[in-house]
């Protein structure tokens, strides 16, 4: 399997884009951790390398991971739109308490095949599921007493 700079390269490359040492710095610090960032956590992230990015930079090289398949939304949050790195790994969806934050993934088998049997009734060709759900974890339910 190519490593994830291997397919920035060839997306890149396929658009007619500069491949640039930014870019490359923002991947290898996004595969560098499996975690949910926002723009502006991974934003930080870098400047505590010490590394010249621009917080613009970071913007506008999101949607070039997303197209990529490289990252993948996860949710918004308080006007925040967080991520994961997804290349590389299982799909997987998530459960979000709404309390204190904390996120459970999962893999259900059977959302596969609801998307294989929905899209022999649509016609989609369906290409990936993101799926979260939100409620309380079993510790916060135990502090709210529900």
């Amino acid at each position: 399997m190519p490593s994830e700079l291997a397919i920035l390269r060839q997306y890149i490359s396929d658009n007619r884009m500069r491949y640039t040492p930014e870019r490359e710095a923002i991947v290898n610090e996004i595969f560098s951790r499996h975690d949910h960032f926002n723009v502006e956590d991974l934003y930080q992230r870098l400047r505590g390398h010490n590394l010249p990015i621009s917080r613009a930079s970071v913007y506008r090289t999101i949607p070039l991971l997303l197209e990529a398949g490289l990252i993948n939304q996860v949710f918004q949050e308080n006007g925040q739109t967080y991520y994961e790195h997804i290349y590389g790994h299982e799909r997987h969806c998530h459960l979000r308490c709404l309390s204190c934050g904390r996120i459970e993934e999962f893999m259900e088998p059977a959302l596969s095949e609801v998307a294989r049997r929905l899209g022999r009734q649509t016609g989609f060709s369906v290409g990936g599921i993101n799926l979260e759900m939100t409620g309380l974890c079993p510790i916060c339910r135990k502090k709210d007493g529900k």
